[in-house]
Protein backbone atom coordinates (compact mmCIF):
# COMPACT_ATOMS: atom_id res chain seq x y z
CA UNK A 1 0.00 0.00 0.00
CA UNK A 2 1.07 3.46 -0.32
CA UNK A 3 0.99 5.93 2.00
CA UNK A 4 1.63 10.31 2.51
CA UNK A 5 4.03 11.46 5.32
CA UNK A 6 4.19 15.51 6.22
CA UNK A 7 6.57 17.12 7.32
CA UNK A 8 8.40 20.55 7.05
CA UNK A 9 11.70 22.58 8.37
CA UNK A 10 12.13 26.07 8.71
CA UNK A 11 15.54 26.91 7.83
CA UNK A 12 18.19 29.59 8.99
CA UNK A 13 18.56 31.25 5.88
CA UNK A 14 18.18 31.24 2.04
CA UNK A 15 21.71 29.31 1.18
CA UNK A 16 23.02 26.34 -0.33
CA UNK A 17 24.22 25.29 3.01
CA UNK A 18 20.66 26.46 5.29
CA UNK A 19 18.42 24.57 2.57
CA UNK A 20 20.22 21.41 2.17
CA UNK A 21 20.91 21.10 6.19
CA UNK A 22 17.57 22.04 7.09
CA UNK A 23 15.95 19.52 4.18
CA UNK A 24 18.33 16.32 5.05
CA UNK A 25 17.92 16.94 8.79
CA UNK A 26 14.20 16.70 7.95
CA UNK A 27 14.26 13.35 5.50
CA UNK A 28 16.62 11.51 8.15
CA UNK A 29 13.77 12.52 10.84
CA UNK A 30 11.24 10.84 8.82
CA UNK A 31 12.73 7.81 7.64
CA UNK A 32 14.24 7.10 11.57
CA UNK A 33 10.90 8.08 13.58
CA UNK A 34 8.87 5.77 10.46
CA UNK A 35 11.22 3.26 10.43
CA UNK A 36 11.53 3.01 7.00
CA UNK A 37 14.04 1.88 4.48
CA UNK A 38 15.14 4.38 1.54
CA UNK A 39 14.01 1.66 -0.54
CA UNK A 40 10.28 2.04 0.59
CA UNK A 41 10.00 5.40 -0.68
CA UNK A 42 8.17 5.93 -3.62
CA UNK A 43 8.43 9.35 -4.45
CA UNK A 44 9.08 12.70 -2.63
CA UNK A 45 7.36 16.05 -2.98
CA UNK A 46 9.15 19.05 -1.92
CA UNK A 47 8.05 22.89 -1.70
CA UNK A 48 9.61 25.64 -0.35
CA UNK A 49 8.56 29.01 0.40
CA UNK A 50 9.65 31.53 -2.06
CA UNK A 51 12.21 33.12 -0.34
CA UNK A 52 14.28 30.21 -0.90
CA UNK A 53 15.66 30.20 -4.11
CA UNK A 54 19.39 29.44 -3.43
CA UNK A 55 18.74 25.86 -4.14
CA UNK A 56 16.50 22.68 -4.39
CA UNK A 57 15.60 20.45 -1.33
CA UNK A 58 15.93 17.71 -4.23
CA UNK A 59 19.72 18.52 -4.36
CA UNK A 60 20.19 18.05 -0.81
CA UNK A 61 18.41 14.83 -0.56
CA UNK A 62 20.31 13.52 -3.26
CA UNK A 63 23.40 14.50 -1.48
CA UNK A 64 22.33 12.19 1.48
CA UNK A 65 21.62 9.58 -0.73
CA UNK A 66 18.58 9.56 -2.82
CA UNK A 67 19.38 8.48 -5.90
CA UNK A 68 16.87 6.22 -7.10
CA UNK A 69 13.74 8.28 -5.51
CA UNK A 70 11.58 10.41 -8.08
CA UNK A 71 11.72 13.96 -6.17
CA UNK A 72 10.34 16.87 -7.72
CA UNK A 73 10.67 20.08 -6.05
CA UNK A 74 7.99 23.17 -6.79
CA UNK A 75 6.94 26.39 -4.75
CA UNK A 76 4.87 27.17 -2.15
CA UNK A 77 1.60 29.78 -2.64
CA UNK A 78 1.82 32.74 -1.49
CA UNK A 79 -0.07 33.26 1.37
CA UNK A 80 0.56 36.66 3.21
CA UNK A 81 1.88 36.50 6.57
CA UNK A 82 2.83 32.44 6.08
CA UNK A 83 6.33 31.46 7.97
CA UNK A 84 9.08 32.17 6.01
CA UNK A 85 11.99 30.32 4.90
CA UNK A 86 9.96 26.54 5.01
CA UNK A 87 11.38 23.66 3.30
CA UNK A 88 8.09 20.87 2.69
CA UNK A 89 7.72 17.34 1.99
CA UNK A 90 5.19 15.01 0.94
CA UNK A 91 7.03 11.41 1.15
CA UNK A 92 4.98 8.63 -1.00
CA UNK A 93 6.10 5.06 0.92
CA UNK A 94 5.34 1.75 0.42
CA UNK A 95 4.25 -0.03 4.11
CA UNK A 96 1.69 -1.94 5.31
CA UNK A 97 1.26 -0.02 7.87
CA UNK A 98 -2.07 1.79 8.12
CA UNK A 99 -1.73 5.46 7.33
CA UNK A 100 -2.69 6.40 10.96
CA UNK A 101 0.53 4.76 12.50
CA UNK A 102 2.86 7.12 10.01
CA UNK A 103 4.37 9.86 12.13
CA UNK A 104 4.46 13.37 10.08
CA UNK A 105 7.14 15.30 11.77
CA UNK A 106 7.04 19.34 11.60
CA UNK A 107 10.73 20.31 13.36
CA UNK A 108 11.61 23.34 15.27
CA UNK A 109 9.70 26.79 14.23
CA UNK A 110 7.73 24.47 11.36
CA UNK A 111 5.78 22.74 14.81
CA UNK A 112 3.54 25.92 14.48
CA UNK A 113 2.02 24.99 10.99
CA UNK A 114 0.58 21.37 12.84
CA UNK A 115 1.02 21.95 16.95
CA UNK A 116 -0.96 18.44 16.62
CA UNK A 117 1.67 16.78 14.38
CA UNK A 118 4.83 18.52 16.41
CA UNK A 119 7.24 17.12 19.15
CA UNK A 120 7.56 19.81 22.09
CA UNK A 121 4.23 21.94 20.81
CA UNK A 122 1.23 21.90 23.16
CA UNK A 123 -2.65 21.88 21.30
CA UNK A 124 -2.34 25.89 22.13
CA UNK A 125 0.56 26.40 19.41
CA UNK A 126 3.05 27.22 21.77
CA UNK A 127 6.38 25.32 22.66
Amino acid sequence: MLRGIRGAIQVKSNTRAAIAAGTQELLRHLILRNRLRLTAVAAAFFTVTRDLDADFPAFAARQIGWTDVPLLCASEIPVRGAMPRVVRVLLLVNTTRRQSAMWHGYLGAAGRLRPDRSPGIRASGRA
